[in-house]
């Protein structure tokens, strides 16, 4: 029995799908490889260098086949050849540009999305530290302030000089005061 046919009956492993004859020496081309070329490719083709080499290109043409003699002429005056290269350019460029396009979109959708997440988790922590600030403004509210703490110590001071003053005036007159304060 063959190596292949010893696969074949193998039931551990997964069968093969496809046609023999496609398996054998045909390399599969990697999506991302020509979506690259696509956008790479669309990308050119929006550069004011493609819309010069691509007007170069048509009044050679125009003028090849308009000046030179008519032995050496190859597309006459209707100029079809020109007419079939250019749509053939562009049948071949609508494609690529649209995949390019399929592939940006995909990637804004991505980006959105992120995003979106983004704005979320900042949303919800600009309500969690709305919440805290809200607490802490309950808390502080409790919590004596710098300037009712020297509103007060000013008014102990000035009980506390207003009786230490007190004795000294009461000793001038010569009467003293029998109930201590």
């Amino acid at each position: 029995m063959s190596d292949r046919d010893d696969r074949r009956l193998r039931l551990d492993q997964p069968r093969e799908t496809g046609r023999g004859w496609r398996r054998q020496g045909r390399r599969r081309m990697d999506p991302e490889t020509f979506g690259r070329f696509a956008e790479g490719f669309a990308r050119f083709m929006g550069t004011a260098t493609f819309i010069a080499w691509m007007t170069v290109f048509v009044a050679a043409w125009l003028f090849w086949n308009t000046l030179t003699p008519e032995s050496l002429r190859f597309d006459p005056f209707p100029f079809i050849f020109l007419t079939l290269m250019l749509s053939l350019q562009a049948s071949y460029a609508a494609p690529l540009i649209l995949l390019a396009q399929n592939r940006q979109e995909a990637r804004d959708r991505v980006t959105q999305e992120q995003d979106r997440e983004q704005t979320a988790r900042a949303h919800a922590d600009m309500q969690f530290l709305a919440r805290e600030v809200a607490s802490l403004r309950l808390a502080l509210g409790e919590v004596a302030t710098r300037d009712f703490m020297r509103s007060e110590l000013r008014g102990l001071v000035s009980d506390i000089e207003e009786r230490l003053a007190g004795p000294e005036d009461e000793q001038a007159d010569g009467q003293v005061d029998p109930t201590p304060r």
